[in-house]
């Protein structure tokens, strides 16, 4: 029981599978505060070092508005497309601004969580207007942690924003007397060091939320023992279909071994224990290789094999019990058994022109060159197929 309960909850972190399965469906860490902070102080840096430009902008435009004359009065049309001028013209004037608040707004969530495009995210999610959700998320401990940061964030940026504001009172207020060509840079200046330093407050807010937001986002993609079991599963492959494929794989690869048996030119046994089929082309190939091997009822079928395809079989115990165990399909044989397969070869060339009508018979070989760490009894009380 105590068990069962303990799976139950989501003690693991998150595997790599559940993080890309997340980011997929647009689920990844986001600072809010990061992104308020990241924007605020591009436009405040942007206002200090393109104010220069934006006061003249500005100063051009409101003569251009505030100046009338006869001919702007009594025509529309006139006022129409002089207001449409205006108009085009303060956007060009604002689009640097605009082009660096754009980045800001893109940088700031990717220096967490990277750069993620999902349709996924793009979809709606009526759940989101459930009203009991909602109740439930502000009174949920993330909405306190929203609370507490809201209030200690309007404490300090409002506070800081007062001392800023109170300590410029007698410039700001001086901006009155000063004539509009020096009041508006002037003004913009004190707008932009105020931003600057009202932002820079900010960071405290920003240093303790990233972590945290880092921290809540891994916390909710937890696992439980159970669910670690099952992506483990699912990655490796179910055990009893893996060992079907490992069957048929099996079963395909003796069915190609098999099929080589009739391009042998002998086949070596134990009589019955073993059996090796081995192919010899001087010209083509360094030593001799194995084309298949086996035991018991493998053995038997490849004996069977070669005598359907009048494949000359040798009865040679101690050099087929060692090329079963130190050779390999489609493999060399071992240099340590090059003498005694020369000598199988060499028998196996003069059958064949004793066959044919040349030569005579040749001796079966005997006692064969076997170096005896490479031979082994068989175990008697095993049967393989």
């Amino acid at each position: 029981m105590a068990e069962q309960e303990s799976d139950l909850e989501r003690t693991e972190p998150a595997s790599q599978r559940r993080l890309d399965e997340a980011r997929d469906k647009g689920n990844i860490p986001r600072s809010r505060e990061l992104n308020t902070f990241a924007i605020t102080m591009a436009g405040a840096v942007a206002l200090l070092v393109l104010g220069a430009g934006f006061a003249d902008g500005l100063r051009a435009l409101m003569q251009h508005w505030f100046t009338f004359n006869y001919a702007s009065l009594s025509d529309p049309m006139r006022m129409w497309r002089g207001f449409i001028d205006s108009v085009i013209a303060m956007i060009f004037l604002f689009i640097p601004l605009m082009v660096v608040l754009v980045l800001a707004a893109l940088m700031a969530p990717m220096s967490i969580g990277g750069f993620m495009f999902s349709v996924d995210a793009l979809e709606p999610d009526f759940g989101r207007l459930n009203p009991l959700k909602g109740i439930a998320r502000v009174f949920s401990m993330n909405g306190l942690a929203e609370l507490v940061k809201a209030v200690f964030k309007a404490l300090l940026v409002g506070g800081l924003g007062f001392w800023i504001i109170w300590g410029k009172r007698a410039e700001i207020l001086s901006l009155a007397a000063e004539p509009v060509t020096g009041a508006i840079p002037h003004a913009l200046h004190i707008m932009g060091w105020s931003f600057v330093l009202i932002t820079s407050a900010m960071l405290v807010i920003v240093v303790m939320d990233v972590p945290y937001q880092l921290w809540q986002y891994h916390h909710k993609l937890r696992m439980t023992k159970e669910e670690i079991r099952k992506e483990m599963r699912e990655s490796e492959g179910d055990p009893h279909i893996k060992g079907r494929i490992r069957s048929l794989q099996r079963e395909a690869a003796r069915k190609r071994m098999m099929s080589e048996v009739p391009k042998a030119d002998v086949i070596v046994t134990n009589p019955t224990h073993y059996a090796v089929a081995l192919l010899y082309k001087p010209d083509d190939m360094r030593a001799p290789k194995v084309l298949a091997k086996g035991s018991y009822l493998l053995a038997q079928r490849i004996r069977e094999l070669g005598e359907e395809n009048n494949v000359p079989i040798l009865e040679a115990p101690s050099l087929a019990r060692a090329l079963y165990r130190h050779a390999e399909i489609e493999q060399e044989i071992p240099s340590a058994l090059f003498a005694a397969v020369a000598e199988v070869l060499a028998y196996i060339y003069q059958l064949r022109s004793y066959n044919s009508g040349e030569g005579a018979q040749p001796l079966v070989p005997k006692d064969l060159p076997v170096p005896k760490e490479l031979d082994f009894e068989p175990p008697e009380d095993v049967v393989f197929n």
